[in-house]
C-alpha cells in the first residue's frame, strides 16, 4: 500500500470538519486542518484541498497552484460559484451537498496525477455567459455538471435537477460518443441566461448522426416498440442504456440538434 492521500481542510468549524471526514473517509487517507493564524499555516503538499469560501479558494490556488481544490460553502450565490469556476475550483458545493456526489468527485481528483493540468479550461466566467472547454473524459461531465446545478437555484428543485440531469446526458453522449473518451479532444459547453429561459449549449469533436440511424438509441423506438433498441444493443454487443436523448428531452423544455447532429441546444423556462 502507497502513502495515504493528504486532505487539507480549510475553514469551516468543528461541525463541517465532522462532516467532510464523514463524507470522504478511507483508510488510505489523512485529514489536516489548516491553523487559524494563515501565517502558520503547514507548506507541505497536499493530494487535495477542501475550502469553505472562494477567497480560501484562492489562497490555496496560490500557495499550491497545482492540488485540486473542492469549495464546500455553508452558504454562497451564483455569483460565488462563477468566481470559484473562474479561480479553478476542482468542483463548488454548497450545504446541505449530496454526499455520493462529493464523494465520487473528490475520488477523481484524488485518482489524478498533480501537475497533469486541467482538464477544464474556462473561455467566459460570467452569470450571463459561462463558457467551458472540457477534455473528454467521463469525470469531467460529473465536475460541470455539478457547477451548472449550483448556479440553477432559482429554477427551483425540480427544474433544477431536471435541468442538470438533461445537461448530463447530452454531455455524456458527447464525451462517450462525439470524443471517443479522448482526453486529446474537447467538447465546448456554453450556458446562458436570459430573462426568460436558461440555455445550454454542447458541441462534440465528433462527425455527428442522424436520428435515423440510431437503432440502438430508445430515441428510434416505434411507438408501439418502446424497447426494440434494447434488442439492437444486446445483439451488437453494447452495455444497456440508450434512454439518454429521450430522457433530455423529457426533462427540458426544448432540445434542438444541428443538421450533423454534433451540437445541441437545451432551453429550460423557469417556473
Amino acid at each position: 500500500m502507497g502513502s495515504p492521500k493528504r486532505i487539507l481542510i480549510l475553514g469551516g468549524d468543528p461541525q463541517s470538519h465532522q462532516t467532510l471526514r464523514d463524507a470522504l473517509g478511507n483508510p488510505d487517507r489523512e485529514f489536516h486542518l489548516a491553523p487559524a493564524e494563515p501565517g502558520s499555516i503547514e507548506l507541505a503538499p497536499y493530494d487535495l484541498i477542501l475550502a469553505s469560501t472562494v477567497d480560501e479558494l484562492a489562497c490555496a490556488r496560490r500557495i499550491w497552484p497545482e492540488t485540486p481544490v473542492i469549495v464546500v460553502a455553508s452558504e454562497g450565490t451564483a455569483e460565488d460559484v462563477v468566481a470559484a469556476i473562474q479561480a479553478q475550483a476542482y468542483a463548488y458545493f454548497r450545504n446541505p451537498f449530496p454526499v455520493s456526489a462529493l464523494s465520487a468527485i473528490a475520488d477523481h481528483a484524488l485518482g489524478q496525477d498533480i501537475g497533469s493540468g486541467s482538464d477544464v479550461e474556462v473561455l467566459s466566467a460570467r452569470l450571463a455567459w459561462l463558457g467551458l472547454r472540457l477534455k473528454c473524459k467521463r469525470d469531467t461531465a460529473d465536475r460541470v455538471v455539478q457547477f451548472v446545478r449550483e448556479l440553477l437555484t432559482d429554477l427551483g428543485a425540480p427544474g433544477q435537477e431536471n435541468m442538470a440531469t438533461a445537461i448530463r446526458e447530452i454531455l455524456s453522449n458527447a464525451i462517450e460518443h462525439g470524443g471517443e473518451l479522448d482526453p486529446a479532444r474537447h467538447v465546448t459547453v456554453i450556458c446562458v441566461r436570459t430573462r426568460q429561459s436558461v440555455l445550454c449549449y454542447i458541441r462534440d469533436p465528433g462527425h455527428g448522426f442522424c436520428f435515423e440511424q440510431l437503432p440502438h438509441a430508445a430515441v428510434s423506438n416505434p411507438a408501439e416498440a418502446p424497447f426494440e433498441h434494447a434488442e439492437v444493443r444486446q445483439r451488437l454487443g453494447m452495455r444497456p442504456g440508450g434512454f439518454g436523448i429521450l430522457l433530455a428531452r423529457s426533462l427540458v423544455d426544448e432540445l434542438i440538434y444541428n443538421e450533423a447532429g454534433n451540437e445541441a441546444l437545451l432551453v429550460k423556462y423557469p417556473p
